[in-house]
């Protein structure tokens, strides 16, 4: 008996560790520009991202529309939040641009292991502009 709950925790567990790790949004990723790269992770049940690198590490955010916040550094900045998982689309979210300051609408789609689609608009996502982000390895 005490076997058969050892071997059934077992499998429980490794379960649990395949689950969480086969999610393929997961990971670092480099923008087409090649200016910055974004790590996508998860906090609960939604995605997040953080740009982790960019080429200038001392840029400040100058365009945010927040005065008090245009002094804190972009490399480091969570720019991807609160998205939700749905197939190989991750919708619901936003996405600030730190060039212009502005936070848009965005959602992603995972077209290979290799390649998100970030798609970044106001109001419906025929207004906005879509750009491949590749997966550093």
């Amino acid at each position: 008996m005490k076997r058969l709950l050892t071997t059934v925790c077992a499998i429980f567990i490794g379960l649990m560790v395949f689950a969480q790790s086969n999610d393929p949004i997961l990971g670092k990723w480099q923008n087409p520009s090649g200016e910055g790269r974004i790590e996508i992770y998860k906090k609960g049940d939604k995605y997040y991202g953080k740009l982790y690198w960019i080429k200038d590490s001392s840029k400040k955010d100058l365009k945010n529309p927040t005065e008090s916040l245009r002094s804190r550094n972009i490399q480091g900045l969570e720019i991807l939040t609160n998205f939700t998982k749905n197939g190989k689309t991750y919708e619901g979210g936003q996405i600030y641009d730190p060039k212009s300051g502005k936070t848009y609408s965005c959602k992603m789609t995972l077209k290979s292991n290799d390649a998100l689609d970030i798609r970044g608009y106001v109001g419906v996502s025929l207004l906005g502009r879509t750009e491949t982000w590749k997966r550093i390895k």
